[in-house]
């Protein structure tokens, strides 16, 4: 499994912004990997639970995953036309979180935010 993680692990690293899983199969397919969608799944999966990866949801619900450029906390902001994806962090945003959990007697509160809107050269293309 390590071996196959590994070669999921650099597909992601060489995109720039979020792919589906179903994406990284076929790159890994057209590039002569004999790796299966399931294992990709699986690799996927692992990488998430360790932190690895951001994963997020589309509109559509389907889960999308990028390599992490950071091991702190961060949120992202995702072009709705190419996928180009910035990490940014929102201290406003951490201290409202902790402070609607404590409003409501929560406690180990964790929070994921996510902002979509269009880059600049997709903003300029459409002009």
């Amino acid at each position: 499994m390590t071996a196959r993680r590994d070669a999921v692990r650099d597909a992601l690293a060489r995109s720039e912004g979020f792919r589906s899983a179903q994406d990284i199969y076929a790159t890994l397919r057209a590039d002569g990997s004999k790796i299966g969608l399931t294992t990709v799944y699986r690799a996927l999966q692992a990488m998430s639970d360790a932190g690895q990866v951001d994963v997020l949801r589309t509109d559509d619900g389907e889960a999308v995953y990028r390599a992490c450029r950071t091991d702190e906390h961060h949120h992202h902001l995702v072009c709705r036309e190419c996928g180009r994806t910035v990490e940014v962090e929102g201290p406003a945003v951490e201290r409202w979180a902790e402070a609607i959990g404590a409003e409501h007697g929560f406690t180990g509160v964790t929070h994921t935010v996510e902002i979509f809107g269009v880059c600049p050269p997709c903003t300029a293309a459409k002009s």
